[in-house]
């Protein structure tokens, strides 16, 4: 008779993780685009500002967590994340949310690194790509939903219910914080991680997929800080939609990616993914249809992109190298976005957004030199892993 021996996956812990997994994506994505609209003409800063916060935040959290403990750490993520959001709705200088921006950045910073390492140890080893599918697909399904919503509840009843909500789902998700393990991570102790960032920012085997991959990020940027704006004299739904439709379609496109990356090669998706979300960006500068089409066509290569970047990297990473990609791979995600929102800022004020949307779609063209760069098998044999 044969006993089923495999680890169980869905553990009392883990679902208390999930807790926390949709409160922090909820808490970011919900007033993600709404601050921008607020902010008027400054809402490139508001996004670098997060952007760049989350960044600086991510390379010191090791230390944080190894003092503190995950509880601690993932609390002090979560209350960050949401309770600043309420400042915006009694005050909206520039000053103000930049400052939310920053504390808000910093915070989801900590949910993600001391987040990520917390549910690395509660699944098992041997279900670990299971685990993670699941963790994705609570973070990706309440993004996918909260990114339009806030756009639609602030084009309806104002800016407050949506800051309001944006507290109360990440502070009540505090409640699940004691049922979660307290141990703290053995490898912020030391700066072993470190050195192998500096390590991997010196191998083009790792760092040219994250440029690619940076590429597309910075139409994200773009888009999730100037689309509602661009579309005020369209009709409400255009937003809302296009906003919808950029995550559903990253979504089913990196789940696509994954499994024919595994069957051909992820280096063979660099080149349509990228030209898909170039596509996708030029579209933005048309009328209401072309923009949700667009948006979904930006969504669907970066999907695809977000995908074959990761895949290829951790395949080239040398035994141990895993925090190192995860670190330069957000990284590039992150600094991408900023990058994006800061120089389309520069832009629209004399080119207005249709020419800002075709510009950035443009800009991410000469990405295909790299791509073309990238296919040098010595390289990979020379990192200790192959493709």
């Amino acid at each position: 008779m044969h006993i089923d021996t495999a680890p169980r996956l869905v553990t009392p812990p883990l679902l208390l993780r999930l807790v926390s997994v949709a409160a922090s994506s909820i808490g970011f994505y919900l007033p993600l685009s709404v601050v921008p609209m607020l902010a008027g003409p400054a809402a490139g800063l508001a996004t670098v500002s997060l952007l760049a916060a989350t960044v600086v935040v991510e390379l010191v959290t090791p230390q944080l967590v190894a003092r503190a403990g995950y509880r601690w750490a993932l609390a002090a993520g979560l209350v960050l994340l949401g309770a600043p959001a309420v400042a915006l709705s009694f005050d909206a200088s520039p000053a103000v949310i930049v400052a939310v921006s920053v504390l808000r950045g910093a915070g989801f910073a900590v949910c993600t690194v001391a987040g990520g390492a917390l549910t690395a140890m509660l699944i098992p080893a041997g279900r670990r790509g299971e685990g993670l599918a699941l963790v994705g697909l609570t973070s990706g399904v309440t993004s996918l939903l909260a990114l339009p919503a806030g756009v639609w509840v602030a084009t309806r009843w104002g800016f407050a219910p949506v800051f309001a909500a944006t507290a109360a789902c990440t502070l009540l998700a505090l409640l699940s914080i004691p049922g979660l393990p307290r141990r703290t991570a053995a490898a912020g102790r030391d700066h072993r991680g470190h050195r192998g960032v500096l390590a991997g920012l010196r191998s083009p085997a790792v760092t040219r997929p994250a440029a690619i991959f940076a590429a597309s990020t910075t139409a994200i940027g773009v888009l999730v800080t100037y689309l509602p704006l661009a579309t005020a004299g369209l009709p409400a739904w255009v937003a809302p939609a296009a906003l919808l439709a950029q995550p559903a379609a990253a979504t089913a496109a990196r789940w696509f990616a994954g499994r024919l990356g595994d069957r051909h090669g992820p280096a063979r998706l660099l080149t349509p993914g990228l030209l898909l979300a170039a596509l996708g960006t030029a579209g933005l500068a048309g009328g209401p249809l072309p923009m949700v089409a667009g948006a979904l066509l930006l969504g669907a290569g970066f999907g695809v992109l977000q995908n074959a970047t990761l895949t290829l990297m951790y395949n080239r990473a040398p035994t141990g190298g895993e925090s190192m990609v995860s670190a330069i791979w957000n990284s590039a995600y992150d600094l991408g976005m900023a990058a994006g929102a800061l120089v389309a800022g520069l832009v629209v004020a004399s080119a207005g957004y249709p020419a800002t949307f075709l510009l950035t779609a443009a800009a991410m063209l000469p990405a295909l030199a790299l791509i073309r760069r990238d296919r040098r098998p010595e390289e990979l044999s020379r990192t200790g892993r192959g493709a």
